[in-house]
């Protein structure tokens, strides 16, 4: 399968440091948006969103700065699913410079699958959401594992 392609952006200027590079803050709103994407693909676009009451909510997120991004250059995020049962789903998003394989920094994420009306309390996925996701990660079987998935926070000893 060609990489699953969630989210594409030019950096813009508010989003540049006094470094001159993307600042922080927005890698997270990046991969965020990427998220969103990745919810379109399985049945979770706004509008499904609004019919169902049913969303995901982010629990855990880590991210590796691997390059600088500059101001302008246009970049992608690429998302694998790393697993997911009935009502979480892990994610890896990837960002790159668009046309370029080279990784510029990573996120892996742990979604959890919420009905809002009840709560918002924890739901399983529907089975159109199952269902999308199984297809997505039978088409994603022969990518690589990422490089930075489990990783912590830590000086070495």
């Amino acid at each position: 399968m060609p990489a699953l392609i969630t989210y594409q952006t030019p950096v813009l200027a508010d989003w540049v440091d006094y470094n001159g590079h993307l600042r922080d803050a927005f890698y997270l709103l990046i991969f965020s948006y990427a998220t969103d994407g990745f919810m379109e693909r399985i049945g979770l676009a706004s509008d499904d969103r609004d019919a169902s009451g049913h969303s995901l909510f982010t629990l855990e997120a880590h991210i590796n700065y691997l390059h600088e991004v500059k101001l302008g250059e246009d970049v992608q995020v690429r998302t694998q699913i790393l697993g997911h049962d009935r009502k979480r789903v892990q994610l890896y998003h990837s960002l790159f410079k668009a046309g370029s394989d080279e990784v510029l920094a990573a996120s892996e994420q742990m979604l959890l699958h919420v009905d809002l009306a009840a709560g918002p309390k924890s739901a399983p996925f529907g089975d159109q959401s199952l269902e999308a996701m199984r297809l997505l990660v039978r088409a994603q079987h022969d990518q690589q594992a990422p490089a930075f998935v489990g990783r912590v926070i830590g000086l070495p000893k």
